[in-house]
């Protein structure tokens, strides 16, 4: 039976998800590459900040089954919406070139924050992964694995999606831009925008605003990178079992829920599905991980970004840069 006392946090969180769903099918917001998980985010932001109160006492127990259960099976159902016949697609160069930025933007992201700037380890991976792999999923998935405390990860999570999606929003109006200047090949300069921008919706609304094969590669090759996140968060637990302190246990967490998004993008693959079960199992994958982003937007208050003062932020940008500078780099040598 499922516990009444979920039940105010998630109605509150319905409408949030309901409302995003109503504004995504705008056009003029679809346009920009608003989907239903980044509108859910920034609703439920709003919200927390106007009525920091919602996010606390009896709404809490729904906000944290979002961010918790709703997140996991979001992820997996994530697993048809990916073909593994695009992989063989997107050819050697695409994976080449995937490979390549997503490991160096880690590297760099965790250098750079912990080294540097000297932040908290969480905190510097958080950003690195949501800018390497695939945005506020990435964050979140990756907050799982941690094991970190429950205030301690929402916080973490939050300001590092903050940060994400400023950097990915900045993508959007950047990209075209740089088509129009540097000029080059469409398919060439679509799977430079799936090997470095953030966030999937982002990748489809900057593809199709350039047009032509730009968009179909584009969305292969982000295709490819959101797969990588399962050995990404499969290695992260191996690491973080091996770091435990001399005479400490520490259990491998593996996260089941990446397990079984392989297994569905390997089913969807494989099998002839119906199109109206397909499209019922990503539209509840869609809802889910809309669930989990309002739930967590609604912790991300302005006080909660000051707190966390100007380093993530910084750390943002010097990966934005990263990618736009030396992951266009590698595409013109690799894929050119």
């Amino acid at each position: 039976m499922f516990p009444s006392k979920l039940f105010p946090g998630l109605g509150l969180i319905a409408i949030l998800v309901v409302l995003a769903s109503l504004a995504a099918r705008r056009p003029e917001l679809s346009a920009l590459g608003a989907s239903p998980l980044t509108l859910a985010i920034i609703l439920g932001a709003m919200l927390g900040n106007l009525r920091p109160a919602l996010a606390h006492g009896h709404w809490q127990p729904g906000l944290r089954f979002s961010q918790k259960i709703l997140l996991r099976v979001g992820i997996a159902l994530y697993g048809f919406n990916l073909n593994l016949q695009q992989i063989a697609e997107a050819g050697r160069s695409g994976l080449l070139i995937d490979g390549l930025i997503l490991c160096s933007t880690l590297a760099v992201g965790y250098f750079v924050g912990t080294r540097w700037l000297r932040m908290e380890r969480a905190s510097a991976l958080l950003i690195a992964v949501g800018s390497a792999i695939c945005g506020a999923a990435a964050i979140v998935a990756t907050v799982s694995v941690l094991r970190l405390e429950e205030n301690d990860s929402v916080r973490k999570a939050a300001t590092a999606v903050a940060t994400v999606m400023l950097f990915g929003t900045a993508a959007m109006l950047l990209y075209p831009l740089l088509f129009t200047w540097l000029g080059g090949s469409r398919p060439q300069f679509g799977i430079f925008i799936g090997s470095t921008v953030h966030e999937v919706a982002q990748v489809v609304a900057i593809g199709n605003a350039i047009g032509g094969a730009a968009a179909h590669n584009a969305v292969i090759v982000k295709m490819i990178r959101v797969l990588m996140l399962v050995p990404f968060l499969l290695g992260l637990s191996f690491w973080l079992a091996r770091g435990g302190q001399a005479g400490q246990k520490r259990h491998i967490a593996v996260p089941w829920f990446a397990l079984i998004f392989v297994l569905f993008a390997a089913i969807n693959s494989s099998f002839a599905m119906p199109d109206n079960l397909l499209q019922i199992l990503r539209q509840t994958g869609v809802i889910s991980l809309s669930f989990a982003m309002a739930a967590f937007g609604m912790e991300t208050t302005f006080t909660l970004i000051r707190q966390a003062g100007l380093k993530p932020l910084l750390l943002g940008a010097i990966l934005f840069a990263y990618l736009v500078i030396v992951g266009g780099g590698v595409n013109f040598w690799l894929a050119g």
